[in-house]
């Protein structure tokens, strides 16, 4: 599991009080930038790998300001191309959301998907899901 903090911003706090849902995503996005390393280790656009075919977000509990956020991301799947996480978001040991994201291994120039390369998926592979 990858685990990446948090911490809530005044300007994501929307007027009933707690983190606005549009951030949500974005946050989980954070906690997937060790995956990006794996693919694209440069960070370079040019060469990026991990493209979003679906993302789907239960939302459990109201998240606040004033409280730093955990951001928790394993591997439920690796396919042939393509890999699916599952993501969750805790504040004071609640679980706030939780879903599920596609990416696929995409090569921009030829706008193709790719195999995922045996040492990125031994890497993934340290990440798996068990069900709770």
């Amino acid at each position: 599991m990858y685990k990446t903090i948090i911490e809530p911003r005044v300007s994501e706090t929307d007027g009933v009080g707690h983190i606005n849902n549009t951030v949500v995503p974005v946050w989980l996005e954070a906690g997937r930038n060790p995956l990006f390393k794996l693919f694209t280790p440069d960070d370079n656009f040019n060469d990026w790998k991990m493209i979003i075919l679906n993302m789907n977000i239960d939302f459990k509990s109201q998240i606040y300001f004033g409280t730093n956020v955990e951001i928790r991301t394993w591997v439920k799947k690796i396919g042939n191309t393509s890999l699916t996480l599952y993501e969750e978001v805790w504040q004071s040991d609640t679980l706030c959301a939780a879903g599920d994201t596609i990416y696929v291994n995409f090569n921009v120039e030829k706008q193709v998907s790719e195999r995922i390369p045996d040492d990125i998926r031994r890497a993934l592979a340290n990440h798996m899901h068990e069900a709770h």
